[in-house]
């Protein structure tokens, strides 16, 4: 074979522009021939890039929180929520930021979740029962429109936990101190707080105090609002005294027979104190002291 003569066999590599372009002339667009396909390197790229983000972005807690929440927002208002600015809260406040990383997927579901030191993250349609209870106190009637906006006005929380509820009841009160007895759950929710404020750096600021929640937090009473998130066999007196004319106590208490029940305890305008109950409920038991 001659250096002249062309080459019998069809040339492979390197291909001809004619080959690379499968057929497209300038000007023109023609279909590659048939069982051939257009070379595409950014292909790859591209589904690299989509692989990294899948990796790097929990599913359900990315771009699309807002429509899990708002999810959640409807379920609540399907078990009876109707309150608002009960569902303005929950609409706002990114519940996965306040759990664990392995629990994310679930962040959005209506079930407690474990946070640590055998305490929970309550299921949110309790969480949204007792602060809608908490919202319609008979209280509100004393204040007119002072507190329209926020009718939790100057608002307790006993048990901090994940610091999830406290942000929900930020949007609720003029104030909220929330009161941890265990170090490291306080620890938890001042960085989990932090770390929302990143996201919604408008979201209010609440007052975290690490102590004994039997014993209330004195500096900052009277409480317009009290709510726990544990319950013993008896309301501590400390709650009582430290609750306002026309302040609502929403906490659950034992009912003697092993389960728990929601309590409710007005103070009225004449300083009389008027008992409710409101269904069973299960919190994690109410204890004295610090660790």
């Amino acid at each position: 074979m001659s250096a002249s003569q062309p080459d019998s066999k069809p040339r492979r590599f390197p291909l001809q522009l004619d080959q690379v372009s499968a057929g497209k002339s300038v000007g023109a667009r023609t279909a590659p021939p048939v069982g051939r396909e257009l070379l595409r390197p950014q292909a790859h790229f591209q589904q690299a890039e989509q692989d990294r983000l899948r990796q790097t972005i929990p599913q359900g807690v990315g771009l699309d929180s807002v429509h899990m929440r708002r999810r959640m927002v409807d379920r609540l208002m399907g078990d009876g929520i109707d309150h608002p600015y009960v569902l303005d809260a929950f609409a706002k406040v990114p519940r996965h930021l306040f759990v664990d990383t392995a629990l994310v997927n679930q962040a959005y579901e209506d079930t407690s979740l474990p946070i640590g030191l055998d305490q929970t993250i309550s299921k949110p349609s309790v969480v949204a029962a007792m602060m809608q209870l908490l919202c319609v106190r008979p209280g509100l009637l004393l204040v007119g429109s002072l507190q329209v906006n926020r009718p939790l006005g100057t608002c307790l929380e006993i048990g901090t936990g994940c610091g999830y509820q406290a942000a929900l009841l930020g949007y609720l009160a003029r104030r909220v101190v929330s009161i941890e007895r265990l170090r490291d759950l306080h620890d938890k929710a001042r960085g989990n707080l932090a770390t929302l404020r990143q996201h919604l750096p408008e979201s209010p600021v609440v007052q975290l105090v690490y102590g004994d929640g039997m014993i209330g937090h004195v500096p900052s009473a009277p409480y317009d609002t009290i709510i726990a998130a544990a319950g013993g066999a008896t309301l501590p007196q400390a709650w009582i005294d430290q609750l306002a004319p026309g302040g609502r106590l929403v906490a659950p208490m034992e009912d003697g027979r092993g389960g728990q029940v929601l309590t409710i305890l007005d103070r009225l305008a004449d300083g009389s104190l008027q008992h409710n109950r409101a269904g069973a409920v299960r919190f994690v038991p109410l204890k004295s002291g610090t660790t």
